[in-house]
């Protein structure tokens, strides 16, 4: 990279921080008028929709469309227009009337949204100073959208709202990315997306790779459909179309990228080459799963998939499944899931003999504790493609290579942050360009177990483990205090989660302890 590169990178960095603070800063005026860090993020989603929108409008060499983005009287001039009591009432009316275009962005966007600004004042310097001053198309889609990242990921760390489960950390996203390499002519996407931070990586990996040698009609395929995402809460979906929006992903007067709805509920209608994804941990669904086994799991909503080989409630092995569905002949997944989904018995077992026989299982990243922002959540990196069927029955998996991140690492959310030069090795040992070529490492973290040896574990568990933490023999490697400490706080968390998964197997009605549950977070 040339100086006059790294000048204009360091010089991009700083705008984004500029722009992050100034957003930021007027988040703290608003949290003490009510609102949380996610609330905040909605209104400013809608609100830079309708300012990108007249930006859009007002461009003299965008691409005339059939018609404005937004209704006459509902966008953006109508709000500038107005001020104190009347901006606000007006800015419900817009709200109201924009979410009624099931299908599209602006819906997406729009979808049951509603005011949470109660104070006139507060909205009107919102909507003149804050959004009003800055351009948000016409430069730096780069800036614009870091800067909004940056927003959400400040809104993971409201751990009262529940946010952080709807955002994995951004260095593990890029490591997944970097190993599995999106070209131009993949199909990508992302069944449980949150806030598409996985999309959005895989985008701007392409970008970075191939925009010289990208045609036309690729570039426009980028942005328009070859990406695309599903998403549950309605709230959540409307940050990841802005979120896409900013980067440069859809069009804000065309089909939505992101689908609202349980991706579970129906066997997909379009497959992929490329899946990317850490589906929602926690408890399972309450589903009736009706699967080709002739078994019925009861429960309140209902799914009829042919397409699962395995009935279960549990809602990771679900979306494994329905994963593997997804996955177009040929195709490839990097899925993050906890450890539960590696040696789970009954319906566990059998996907995972499914996973080794008619896929290529090929790698497993066993993460650390500590990186994710829902706590008590321990977790695995599954890569691994989808191959047609082999002769005389051999499996397509001939043998899983497993990195342990775990053992002996130990981050915090704030001490000590997950980054992206910690999976350098983990990057280097994968070898993305020649799989053939890996050796297993000589710190012993990377191991290769043969087809013959999982399959022989007991109920064919993938927890394999080998390695001790040294810090466990070592006074000398003792960790800081609050490491420890979080790391107990893990592990708490993370036996609760499997007491109630018990229970609720046994047929029991799970009550959460709240006075324990405090207890926990406090520490």
């Amino acid at each position: 990279m040339t100086t006059e590169s790294n000048q204009a990178v360091s010089a991009a960095g700083v705008q984004t921080s500029v722009l992050v603070a100034k957003l930021w800063n007027y988040c703290n005026v608003l949290r003490d008028n009510g609102l949380s860090t996610i609330e905040y993020v909605e209104q400013l989603s809608y609100l830079l929709f309708l300012k990108m929108a007249d930006e859009l409008a007002s461009d003299p060499f965008a691409v005339e469309s059939s018609g404005p983005i937004v209704p006459p009287g509902l966008d953006w001039q109508s709000l500038v227009s107005k001020r104190g009591e009347e901006l606000e009432a007006h800015y419900r009316k817009v709200l109201a009337e924009l979410g009624k275009h099931p299908g599209t962005t602006l819906g997406t966007v729009f979808a049951k949204a509603q005011n949470r600004i109660t104070e006139p004042a507060l909205l009107e310097k919102l909507v003149v100073e804050l959004i009003g001053k800055t351009d948000w198309v016409l430069e730096g889609t780069d800036l614009k959208g870091d800067a909004y990242e940056g927003l959400l990921a400040k809104g993971a760390e409201d751990t009262k709202t529940g946010a952080g489960q709807y955002f994995t950390p951004r260095p593990l996203i890029d490591a997944m990315v970097q190993v599995m390499q999106p070209g131009p002519e993949d199909t990508i996407t992302d069944p449980a997306c949150g806030t598409a931070g996985f999309l959005i990586a895989a985008h701007s990996y392409i970008r970075d790779h191939h925009l010289k040698g990208l045609a036309r009609e690729q570039r426009l395929a980028l942005g328009q459909g070859s990406i695309w995402g599903n998403e549950l809460v309605p709230g959540t979906a409307r940050l990841a179309a802005m979120n896409m929006l900013l980067h440069g992903i859809g069009e804000a007067d065309g089909e939505s990228l992101i689908a609202t709805g349980d991706a579970l509920a129906d066997a997909p209608s379009r497959r992929a080459s490329l899946v990317l994804a850490n589906p929602p941990f926690g408890k399972k669904s309450a589903i009736t799963v009706v699967g080709t086994d002739g078994k019925t799991d009861r429960e309140d909503i209902s799914y009829d998939r042919s397409d699962f080989r395995a009935t279960t409630t549990n809602k990771q092995l679900n979306f494994l499944q329905h994963i593997m569905s997804l996955m177009e002949m040929g195709g490839r997944a990097a899925v993050v899931l906890p450890d539960n989904v590696l040696f789970e018995g009954g319906a566990g077992e059998k996907i995972r003999r499914r996973l080794l026989q008619e896929f290529n299982l090929h790698t497993i990243l066993r993460l650390p504790t500590g990186i994710f922002y829902a706590g008590g959540v321990k977790a695995n990196v599954l890569f691994f493609e989808k191959k047609p069927p082999r002769a005389d029955d051999v499996p397509n998996t001939s043998a899983v290579w497993v990195y342990d991140f775990r053992t002996g690492m130990h981050f915090t959310l704030k001490q000590r942050p997950l980054r992206l030069a910690d999976l350098a090795d983990f990057i280097e040992a994968y070898k993305a360009d020649d799989r053939s070529a890996r050796k297993e490492t000589e710190d012993g973290r990377f191991k290769r177990f043969t087809y013959e040896e999982l399959i022989a574990r007991d109920k064919v568990n993938l927890d394999v483990t080998w390695l001790k933490d040294p810090a466990l023999d070592d006074a000398d490697s003792l960790l800081p205090p609050e490491v420890i400490a979080q790391e107990i706080v893990e592990d708490l968390q993370a036996a609760l989660a499997e007491f109630e998964a018990i229970a609720e197997a046994l047929g029991g009605e799970v009550k959460p302890d709240v006075a324990a549950e405090e207890v926990i977070a406090e520490a």
